[in-house]
């Protein structure tokens, strides 16, 4: 049997930027997704707790450091700049895996600056 899990979520980040004419996707701070163990490109599930959305969509890496939240493509429709949004990452383990897993967790302040690790 195959579960699939939370691999790494980052929580309560603020929109900071939008971009209607990219192609497409998220952009974020390239320190947070190496912390948490996010690859560019790869795909995640957004949930925006402003408005309720929720899209899929891949990430491509922001500036370390920039605290950037950029909303690229058809997302720029889905959440504006000031949103609050959550951005998860999941695996897919067998269950002897789920067993020694734990997921990469960072909960944002409004400025986006990491309030708590778990």
């Amino acid at each position: 049997m195959v579960i699939h899990i939370l691999k790494a979520k980052l929580h309560n980040l603020k929109v900071t930027d939008s971009n209607l004419n990219y192609q497409g996707s998220i952009g974020l701070d390239g320190r947070w997704i190496k912390e948490v163990g996010i690859f560019p490109y790869e795909k995640v599930q957004v949930y925006n707790i402003s408005n309720g959305e929720r899209f899929e969509t891949y990430m491509i890496e922001e500036e370390a450091g920039s605290k950037r939240v950029v909303m690229n493509g058809a997302a720029a429709r889905k959440a504006q700049i000031g949103d609050k949004i959550i951005v998860a990452c999941y695996a897919i383990l067998d269950e002897l895996e789920v067993a020694k897993f734990k997921p990469r967790i960072l909960i944002f302040d409004s400025e986006n600056e990491i309030k708590e690790r778990k």
